[in-house]
């Protein structure tokens, strides 16, 4: 069964990641770096046992628009988002034996470094893919 992980960030990350924090550490490339080597061994790890599908990485809510489908007419917003602290930063999809093991997958985000503490509130989502199958075992 294929699940998709997503991981979540904020502007204020996206900032302090491109050095350019107002609130908070502004990151060096050095101070990113074993942030990178991590998502780098993480990836690695997923394709030698086999379970890695597709890994992608999304660019800084700054750059996304927002399309509002209820009404006649589609109302667009540009990011980022006032109403919100939390967006979607990136995605891995893996191909595991089941839920626990995917969840046991995204639990190992939680040993990525944070500098400055950076990444010590973000979340993780595990949901199963549905790919017109019965329901999920869950």
């Amino acid at each position: 069964m294929k699940y998709m992980i997503l991981i979540y960030g904020s502007q204020q990350q996206y900032d302090a990641m491109a050095g350019q924090a107002v609130d908070g550490p502004a990151l060096s490339p050095e101070d990113y770096a074993p942030v990178g080597a991590f998502l780098e061994s993480f990836k690695r790890d997923l394709e030698e046992s086999g379970e890695f599908v597709d890994t992608r990485a999304l660019a800084a809510p700054v750059h996304a628009r927002r399309v509002q489908l209820g009404g006649a007419v589609p109302v667009v917003t540009d990011g980022p988002y006032a109403e919100t602290q939390e967006v979607l930063a990136g995605y891995w999809i893996v191909e595991c034996d089941s839920f626990d093991r995917a969840t046991a997958i995204a639990a190992r985000l939680a040993d990525c470094p944070s500098p400055g503490g950076i990444f010590d509130d973000n979340v993780a989502d595990v949901r199963p893919i549905d790919e017109l199958q019965a329901d999920p075992e869950l």
